[in-house]
């Protein structure tokens, strides 16, 4: 079959359907735009419950929330990169027609948009990261506080032997450390 259209007809087409799937990467973009702003919020809150009331008052988060944050951030990440291939795709989409300023100007405000919530994910996940250190050294520090109050009944003898022994522990480690780095100098 011969196509008996103008060249005038097939620009018109090619233009139309370029414009559809530039509005349909659009609408894909803005659709996980939104998808990430829930998640990021949700990650947010879940953080914010560590120092609120959470887990910072009573020791270490459980594995459950461990799992939640991990679950979350894997979530946020692949949406991150899903919506870094739709910002490619419609960069591709806009190089391949003849791009105008609005166009130009939308693509350069979802990359924008991209960019912000990457660096939002980063500020959230490293905050809950200091928060997560914070309470496990509250824990450790709790443990040991209550293991010096549970060794009370020890004699003052018994804690400086028990003294004696980390010192000389700690002296032998060294001077393990010591004759390595030697070795590997000479």
């Amino acid at each position: 079959m011969v196509d008996r259209r103008k060249p005038k007809q097939m620009t018109d087409l090619n233009l139309e359907l370029q414009e559809s799937g530039w509005e349909e990467l659009r609408k894909e973009a803005r659709k996980i735009e939104g998808d990430l702003d829930v998640k990021l919020s949700s990650y947010a809150k879940l953080g914010s419950r560590f120092t609120h009331g959470g887990y910072a008052d009573t020791g270490s988060p459980t594995v459950g929330s461990s799992r939640s944050w991990t679950s979350m951030e894997m979530e946020i990440q692949s949406l991150l990169e899903k919506l870094l291939d739709t910002n490619d795709a419609m960069s591709r989409c806009a190089a391949s027609a003849s791009p105008t300023t609005s166009v130009t100007q939308k693509l350069t405000r979802h990359r924008d948009i991209l960019h912000e919530f990457a660096q939002e994910f980063r500020r959230i996940k490293g905050n809950i990261n200091s928060m997560k250190e914070h309470a496990e050294l509250l824990s450790s520090a709790r443990d040991d506080i209550s293991e010096y109050k549970a060794s009370g009944s020890m004699s003052p003898r018994m804690h400086l032997l028990r003294e004696r022994a980390a010192i000389h522990g700690s002296i032998a480690h060294v001077r393990l450390k010591c004759s390595y780095f030697c070795h590997l100098i000479l």
